[in-house]
């Protein structure tokens, strides 16, 4: 797998997220970047949910049919996303998310297999069970 250089030290961070316990925390964090970028994320929003999903869905021990190396990526690419010092900072109008929307699109992209299976896993749930797995509990306050 040849993973983007500028991701390979967030998947150490990742390893320590998840090592501490803080996962629902970033995905709250996550969730709350993505409402305020508003309509600049167009079609990687709901790719965002999905991988938030996905991490909340683990978390709660509901879904482990994914690859740890796949799991690591997803969580290292969203806080890649959640950090706005990256290779672009966030703050350069204009062209600040585009290294977070391309190390977003290579996680998608590198794990489509492991990610359709987590969809077609979600198709499986009845609405308000998945409701209830794939819920961020601190986002409760936040816009949408």
């Amino acid at each position: 797998m040849n993973v983007p250089a500028h991701l390979k030290r967030y998947l150490q961070a990742a390893q320590a997220l998840l090592a501490r316990g803080k996962l629902p925390g970033m995905l709250a964090a996550v969730l709350q970047k993505s409402a305020s970028k508003g309509g600049r994320l167009g079609a990687v929003r709901e790719d965002l949910r999905l991988l938030v999903g996905l991490c909340m869905a683990w978390w709660r021990g509901e879904y482990r049919a994914i690859g740890t190396q796949a799991f690591l990526s997803v969580v290292a690419a969203l806080l890649y996303f959640l950090t706005p010092l990256d290779a672009l900072p966030d703050w350069l109008l204009g062209i600040g998310l585009l290294d977070d929307l391309a190390v977003l699109a290579w996680v998608l992209r590198t794990w489509r297999g492991e990610l359709d299976a987590y969809r077609a896993w979600r198709d499986l749930q009845a609405p308000a069970e998945l409701l209830l797995i794939e819920h961020v509990p601190a986002v409760d306050r936040l816009p949408e």
